[in-house]
């Protein structure tokens, strides 16, 4: 592999030979040339790109293998979301974005509506605005080539200058944890001619994830941002147009909003697409919370519904229409990583920078009885961010990834070496409050100087209450609301003035971006690669303001692992990085993990089918269909409105 150290190193030599032997044209000339064609030669095109250069699909592919080939168009199909939105820009840093508002857009490197594209394999791009790509085993640059069919819903074409504008409109109005990683990592994009563009990336940093970030660029027009003036920051329901196959029909605010297909959408027969964007309406219903949400459902206002409340999954789907067979009820598998979601402690938080104290507040959860008493026994305890995979760290840590460890120095603690990956307490689920735990939890505030006070509450030396205030969605999950309503409970017994702060879901979402909380429900992103987000999410350089690092997370001994991991030339080598990672992260604590679901719960109107669901995604919005014959069986029975 040429590094950008050597390949400069060459340039300079022949400059000097040129220098030193200008008299001699003839050779000078051919050395050039001869230069010319083995750097020609060095370079790598491809239909698509992965790091390690391992594609399954080759150039000539029909259709990916997961979907039906076959699948008829036509239709529509309709889901729910809770809350409200005031805005169609989902950029804006103000407001709640309207649901599925980036649906119009496409990038260089496609992805599906909802859904990874391919969904069947992990870290692989393949072209949809580019009819190719091509970069050096260095990677220090990648030129794409751009479809010249390609063309926004209004008709104008999409052009290398709408993606370098879109690429920049990103860094100078976009996310600040955003746009300072990338202007670190891309200093340049090139405009080579209207079809042809090309970004460098920076010396002396990894090339983990480089290509595929400035091909997931969405597509926007230059041309309507510079002739409305709009900006990306703000919240507007004026949609820009994008150029994917769905484009905006109508949008009544906090009601609902309704895509269409594109009847001109030029890339329909693409071997990316085929089989895919089946539905010709996707309907989005509002409501006011999970209640109405479910009972709307059962009425028929709108037709799929993607379960995550295990109480109405275990025992609210009795009704007539599921009996007759009108509704299917249905588990289908899942094969990602789950979610890493819980309870995240703002590490900003003087009181929670205590480990001791981070502990002990863990422990007043009960997994076992939540799930016993409230959850109807569906869910398994998580304890890893890469749960149920190859990387989840196990046991103490031993081979590549002990020697790895190992060769870190000082900045990777002792325990670290010979203790087993961290686990999540165990509780009885006999009842709420575990005592054992609670003896625990009271010995480790004790020392870390939290004592048992005036009316049984926990004081510092100077005499403070240990306050905690949990802040919670008012709109969400009733069975959420309740299980951290007995996990509040839990922390009174404590000593700690615990209280539960229930705000509506524009505070929410004001609240959780000013980081004003002490606890919140929330959750990072699980991984089966590596990649330059990993720093966004759990990096000390942005932890101050990422909205993807909710706790704040700032750790010396994660940013090493995650350079370990960009750095890593083979896959074996960024699996063991990914396993000591999962592992630092765990021994950071600054989550307490709660749950999670090896399968997707799905109930849906029989009028939808589906291949066999690939790994990756459920995709019911993307590679699911319509039947016809029998929508119109279930609207002759009067199931649906």
């Amino acid at each position: 592999m040429i590094r950008p150290q050597s390949r400069a190193a060459e340039l300079t030599s022949t400059r000097r030979l040129w220098t030193a032997w200008s008299a001699l044209l003839v050779i000078g000339l051919s050395l050039i040339v001869g230069t010319a064609a083995a750097a020609q030669e060095e370079t790598i095109k491809s239909h698509g790109y992965s790091f390690f250069g391992d594609l399954k699909y080759p150039e000539d592919y029909s259709h990916f293998d997961y979907v039906n080939p076959d699948a008829p168009k036509g239709g529509e199909i309709s889901i729910s979301t809770l809350g409200t939105f005031d805005s169609m820009n989902p950029y804006t840093r103000k407001g709640r974005g309207g649901a599925l508002s980036t649906v119009m857009y496409e990038s260089l490197l496609g992805e599906g509506v909802n859904a990874p594209a391919p969904a069947d394999v992990y870290s692989e791009y393949y072209c949809l605005l580019c009819e190719s790509l091509e970069y050096p085993p260095s990677k220090d640059w990648v030129i794409f080539y751009m479809r010249k069919d390609a063309k926004f819903s209004t008709g104008d074409p999409v052009t290398a200058h709408d993606i370098a504008f879109s690429h920049n409109l990103l860094l100078d109005q976009g996310l600040q944890s955003y746009a300072e990683a990338v202007r670190r990592l891309i200093p340049k994009v090139e405009v080579i001619d209207d079809y042809t563009i090309k970004f460098y990336f920076a010396e002396g940093v990894s090339r983990r994830s480089l290509i595929e970030q400035v091909g997931g660029v969405p597509a926007w027009s230059k041309k309507w941002y510079e002739e409305t003036g709009a900006r990306l920051d703000e919240g507007r329901l004026e949609i820009s147009p994008g150029s994917g196959p769905y484009m905006v029909e109508t949008v009544d605010v906090n009601r609902r909003i309704v895509y269409k297909r594109n009847p001109d959408y030029w890339g329909a027969d693409l071997p990316f697409n085929v089989g895919r964007n089946n539905f010709d309406r996707i309907r989005i219903e509002y409501f006011g919370d999970e209640n109405s949400a479910f009972e709307a459902f059962k009425a028929g206002e709108y037709t799929f519904r993607a379960e995550g409340n295990s109480k109405q999954w275990a025992s609210a789907y009795d009704f007539p229409k599921v009996q007759q067979g009108q509704v299917v009820k249905e588990e289908l598998p899942n094969g990602s990583p789950p979610t890493p979601n819980g309870i995240v402690f703002n590490l900003g938080r003087e009181v929670l920078q205590d480990k001791r104290v981070r502990q002990a507040v863990a422990l007043a959860f009960n997994f076992e009885w939540t799930n016993e008493s409230l959850q109807y026994g569906l869910f398994k305890q998580r304890a890893s961010f890469t749960q149920d995979t190859p990387l989840m760290a196990t046991g103490v840590p031993e081979g590549d990834e002990l020697a790895l460890l190992e060769s870190l120095g000082d900045v990777v603690p002792p325990e670290l070496l010979t203790d087993e990956a961290v686990m999540p307490h165990t509780s009885s689920p006999e009842r709420l409050l575990d005592r054992r735990n609670l003896r625990t939890a009271m010995r480790l505030l004790d020392e870390a100087g939290w004592e048992v006070g005036d009316a049984g509450m926990r004081r510092n030396a100077e005499g403070e209450p240990l306050q905690l205030r949990f802040l919670l969605n008012s709109s969400g999950s009733a069975t959420l609301a309740a299980v951290i309503e007995n996990f509040i409970s839990n922390l009174q017994a404590m000593g700690i003035d615990a209280v539960l702060e229930k705000v509506d879901a524009s505070q929410y979402t004001t609240r959780e971006r000013d980081r004003d909380y002490d606890l919140v429900f929330d959750e990072y992103a699980a991984f089966l690669g590596t990649g330059t987000g990993l720093k966004q999410r759990f990096g000390s350089e942005d932890a101050a303001y990422s909205l993807f690092n909710p706790a704040g997370l700032a750790s010396p001994l994660v940013d090493t692992l995650i350079e370990a991991s960009l750095r890593a030339e083979t896959s074996e080598e960024e699996a063991a990085a990914l396993r000591a990672l999962d592992r630092a992260l765990r021994y950071e604590f600054f989550m307490i993990p709660v749950w999670y679901n090896d399968v997707y719960w799905v109930a849906y109107y029989d009028q939808y089918e589906h291949p066999d669901i690939p790994p990756y995604a459920l995709g019911y919005l993307d590679f699911w269909w319509y039947n016809a014959d029998k929508a119109a069986e279930l609207r002759a029975a009067g199931a649906l409105r």
